[in-house]
């Protein structure tokens, strides 16, 4: 080559650098929102610079999906309704779209492998990145508070289950099998964990939270928000989490699901809102507003909440979304709006960034900015905290999975042990009387009786995709491949939940009689059916009328006025102990339901929660010996619903016995037994008090004393002596589980801070207040073993 002939290539080199540069410059609103290298916050700005207000509204509405694929046979694709949705409303997110149940109709056989899900996520994807103006790619949010509820992946044991473990770093584990399976499938978001702080068993989704006790609660959160979004958002194997449903929905008056929740400021901040602040500071992305009202203001409208506490006071750098037709419920259910669209720019007003299902977020807001109800930097706002997301999931560069990766990673045999793990470290030993625990393996004649013994969906909670039996492995299952080959097994179902038409009592009693020994398997189901008509925004609606009576009696919608156990449960029990043989009770369900009788009559109860889907050899494992229990009641069990509510932690005020019985519950926070005994000793507690830091350690000897290893949750809690305003008698501050061998000692360590020593004085302020604090230490929140005092000498301000 020529010395002019290099010369010019160079000038042609240097001339078509110089027109990209031109080209870069002059079309730079096309290209920093598309560049991955443009920092997050500018690549925002300069896609909603692009964009029209119905592209914004779009972004904002989260529809239904389950409808917007298409199958036949084999192959997946875009709906027409989802083609028409795209082109008339620019939707950016969907909900549900693998969703299967009874109430989207998706079926084993119309529902999608977790491979057709990747391919009909991919088909979404790639149909909105092709055929749409801008290109921006959808978020598809799932329901993950247990599994993801989609056909093909793991069932682990429901929220109070896992709270039951009281082993937030196996929570953390099994959040991040859940991320993952939903991940690969191509949601980006999972639905959960749900926060709620519960003080109404009456209500129906007790099941799908952590229970009665704010710190509990806020360390299962913790898990829950590290194991669903990992380190890095854009792994590919994480999914921003959502948490629900900010706030106070779970202590409703009345316990009617959304109901009204009477509580204060004061009881706000203390006990309802430190699980969401602890799971927002630990990362959380995303923030669910709750049905209900708190003091005449629905939380979809809620400005102190969804502005001043969420982002003012907590930082809170994600997007916060309504519950399922929230926000039309301000009109409708609260009739604190008298249209939609003034509805809807009360909520964005508010702070509410994002609409589930719709209605809100489309022409009504899109009137509501036209009539000047809503400024364009309100709009904008929310549609940042939207956009920002996506960006920072990297979904304008990897908008789509691996179909490979999803058929062979969801559902394993990994993540199947893991839900065992669960299910087996969940069981609560409620009662063991002379030891009848555990059974021998070799026992000659067992009678297996009740509803739940042989029931696959009563194990697997609400908010669960439709199973092949062969997956779900039920107690009576785990007891058969559990015991001798020559051990002979008798089961009856005697009668189900609900129904009161149809028993086999009598033959129960038969099977009971003739046996050497008999575990019945009761409680209540959350299983959903065909049968069950649905509200738009998928609770049930249960009907006095109903002719043919389903087992449900719990889960989303189904509210009780009583907790006792229904249908004929309580006959068949009581006549299968009349029978005189040793009896143990396992209990299947969702709430605490009324075991008075049995606690006095039963030698051993059981309480497995719902399970999931390895509930049946998780159960067996503790019967016949082969794991020791250690779990522990995070809700207290109550005697009557007259006693409602009654919680652990109450404020120290006059609680004293009823004409017909005592105040205490049946048995409490934190209780549960094991088959090791544990001894407490040596308490010693010392203070650091000095400019700028206060620390107080507290330990302790912790030793397994029988011959016997297994697991002891040793729990402190804490009294401020007296304080400047009512505080509780006693509230948990830490809790360890610790495995023991037969005979080991360990010192235990526990460390206080100001934030486990403040609280809310009469000026709102977070402080440590001199004085007196009382340290217990024990097995649950009544049996307490050590106690210890120390004091604080000067105040300290708490952030």
């Amino acid at each position: 080559m020529t010395k002019s002939c290099i010369m010019l290539c160079l000038a042609m080199l240097g001339a078509g650098a110089h027109v990209s540069a031109q080209a870069q410059k002059g079309n730079a609103n096309v290209i920093v929102y598309k560049n991955a290298n443009a920092p997050v916050d500018a690549r925002v700005k300069d896609l909603l610079k692009r964009m029209t207000l119905e592209e914004k509204a779009g972004q904002l509405s989260t529809l239904l999906g389950w409808d917007m694929y298409e199958k036949n046979g084999s192959s997946v694709g875009v709906s027409q309704t989802f083609k028409d949705v795209i082109a008339k409303r620019h939707i950016g997110s969907f909900w549900a779209t693998l969703r299967a149940d009874p109430w989207t109709k998706k079926t084993l056989e119309t529902g999608l492998t977790p491979k057709m899900a990747a391919e009909a996520t991919n088909a979404l994807q790639r149909y909105v990145m092709e055929n749409t103006r801008l290109g921006i790619p959808l978020l598809l949010a799932e329901e993950c508070p247990h599994g993801h509820m989609a056909i093909g992946t793991t069932v682990f044991s429901t929220s109070i289950g896992q709270a039951s473990t009281w082993d937030p770093a196996l929570i953390q584990e099994m959040a991040g099998a859940i991320a993952k399976e939903a991940r690969l499938q191509g949601a980006h978001i999972g639905y959960g964990p749900v926060l709620d702080l519960v003080r109404e068993p009456r209500w129906s989704r007790l099941e799908e939270t952590y229970g009665e006790d704010p710190y509990l609660i806020g360390q299962m959160g913790i898990a829950m928000v590290k194991g669903f979004q990992g380190s890095k958002i854009n792994s590919g194997t994480n999914v921003i989490s959502t948490l629900k449903h900010f706030t106070a929905y779970g202590s409703p008056e009345g316990g009617h699901n959304g109901g009204i929740a009477l509580t204060g400021p004061r009881d706000l901040y203390v006990s309802y809102l430190p699980p969401f602040r602890d799971a927002v500071k630990a990362g959380a992305l995303s923030i669910m507003a709750s049905y209900n009202s708190i003091d005449g203001i629905p939380c979809s409208t809620n400005p102190f909440l969804l502005k001043d506490v969420l982002i003012k006071e907590w930082g809170f750098r994600g997007f916060s979304v309504s519950d399922l037709g929230g926000i039309p419920g301000v009109r409708t259910t609260h009739k604190v709006a008298a249209t939609i669209d003034e509805a809807a720019a009360l909520a964005i007003n508010a702070g509410l960034d994002a609409d589930l299902g719709g209605e809100a977020y489309g022409d009504a807001l899109i009137k509501a900015v036209k009539d000047k109800r809503v400024t364009m930097a309100t709009l904008d706002t929310a549609v940042a905290h939207v956009l920002r997301l996506k960006f920072i999931m990297g979904l304008f560069e990897k908008p789509y999975v691996d179909v490979a990766a999803a058929e062979k990673s969801v559902g394993t045999e990994a993540n199947r042990q893991l839900a065992k793990r669960v299910a087996a470290e969940s069981i609560v030993l409620m009662k063991n009387e002379g030891n009848l625990l555990p059974l021998k393996k070799t026992i000659k004649k067992l009678a297996v009786i009740g509803p739940n013994a042989d029931n696959i969906y009563n194990q697997l909670g609400d908010y669960t995709a439709p199973q092949p039996a062969a997956k779900i492995v039920t107690v009576l299952e785990g007891i058969q491949a559990k015991v001798s080959p020559d051990t002979k097994i008798t089961y009856v179902k005697g009668c189900a939940i609900r129904d009161t038409a149809h028993s086999t009592i009598n033959e129960a009693v038969a099977a009971a009689k003739d046996a050497d020994a008999v575990v019945i398997v009761l409680g209540g189901s959350s299983a959903r059916d065909f049968e069950t008509s649905f509200q738009s925004t998928g609770a049930a609606e249960v009907k006095a009328s109903e002719v043919a009576v389903s087992d449900m009696e719990s889960g989303e919608g189904y509210d009780r006025v009583s907790l006792d156990l229904m249908g004929l449960q309580s006959q068949l029990l009581q006549r299968v102990v009349a029978a005189g043989k040793p009896v143990v009770l396992v209990l299947i369900e969702g709430r605490p339901l009324n075991i008075n009788w049995a606690a006095a009559h039963v030698p051993a109860i059981v309480n497995a929660w719902y399970p999931g889907q390895e509930g049946g050899n998780a159960v067996a494992d503790v019967l016949f010996g082969d794991y020791n229990p250690a779990g522990r009641l995070p809700v207290s069990i109550p005697k009557s619903i007259g006693q409602l509510p009654v919680y652990y932690n109450y404020k120290s005020a006059s609680r004293h016995d009823y004409v017909e019985m005592d105040a205490k519950p049946l048995y409490s926070f934190g209780h549960g037994l094991s088959y090791s005994s544990f001894d407490y000793s040596n308490v010693r507690t010392t203070v650091q008090e000095t400019a700028g830091n206060l620390k107080v350690t507290v330990k302790f000897l912790l030793k397994n004393n029988s011959t016997v290893a297994g697991d002891e949750v040793a729990q402190l809690y804490l009294r401020d002596d007296f304080t400047s305003v009512v505080t509780a008698e006693q509230q948990l501050k830490k809790f360890q589980r610790v495995h023991l061998e037969a005979g080991q000692q360990k010192e235990i360590s526990f460390e206080l801070l100001p934030e486990d020593l403040k609280l809310l004085n009469a000026g709102m302020k977070w402080v440590v207040e001199p004085g007196a604090f009382t340290i217990m230490i024990g097995a649950s929140s009544e049996d307490i073993r050590l106690r210890d005092k120390f004091e604080i000498s000067k105040q300290v301000a708490v952030k």
